[in-house]
């Protein structure tokens, strides 16, 4: 059986991928570039005859999964490698789109390539929403800086024993008022800001609990 199957290496980029082929009988060659599009995998894969004789791979990156789950779709084996893992000659610095196809293609029918873990589709949009709620967090402690930072350059203190993002300190932070219309308006787009972090935080948060 294997001595039929046939080794793809994909090199995937946003709208492009470029594709290489190993044959069985030790031929490495190109096999041109095609669209990064559902409609236009499908169709090269028609070329091919029996997409259980292919074995495709490409290395993980920005592009995320979305190939290699249409490709499990289609009926073709994917795997999707560590760059890092990737062998590399000595002093092969060149790098083209077809060159890094050609050498996953080689790659992947000597067994020389290390997979990396794929989730499913639904374990990947929880992922998503964790960093999407990590995202938020990051963004709202930066509200709260830029908050803090102004009041202090404004000469506005807390109340002694009052503590920072309680209800009480909101409260306290609605009734701050300034002179120079200015200031007061550099302040309520930072509290707009703070307040808006802190309703995306809190949607995130309660999608994730769910």
């Amino acid at each position: 059986m294997r001595k039929k199957l046939r080794f793809w290496g994909l090199d995937v980029h946003a709208e492009t991928i470029a594709v290489a082929i190993a044959e069985p009988d030790g031929e490495v060659r190109s096999l041109g570039t095609i669209a990064n599009r559902e409609d236009s995998v499908r169709k090269f894969i028609k070329k091919f005859g029996s997409p259980e004789q292919l074995r495709a791979c490409y290395e993980a990156g920005p592009t995320g999964f979305v190939l290699y789950w249409q490709l499990a779709q289609l009926g073709v084996e994917c795997a999707v490698v560590a760059p890092s893992l990737v062998p590399k000659k000595p002093g092969d610095r060149v790098k083209t789109d077809r060159r890094d196809a050609l050498k996953l293609a080689r790659s992947h029918r000597s067994g020389d390539l290390t997979a990396v873990w794929v989730p499913d589709e639904h374990s990947e949009a929880l992922r998503d929403l964790v960093r999407q709620r990590e995202a938020g967090k990051q963004d709202q402690l930066r509200a709260r800086h830029r908050l803090t930072k102004f009041l202090l350059r404004t000469g506005q203190r807390p109340p002694v024993g009052l503590k920072a993002w309680t209800e009480r300190y909101v409260r306290w932070l609605a009734q701050i008022r300034y002179t120079q219309p200015a200031q007061e308006v550099t302040l309520r787009d930072c509290m707009n800001e703070f307040e808006h972090m802190s309703a995306r935080v809190k949607r995130l948060e309660e999608a994730s609990s769910k």
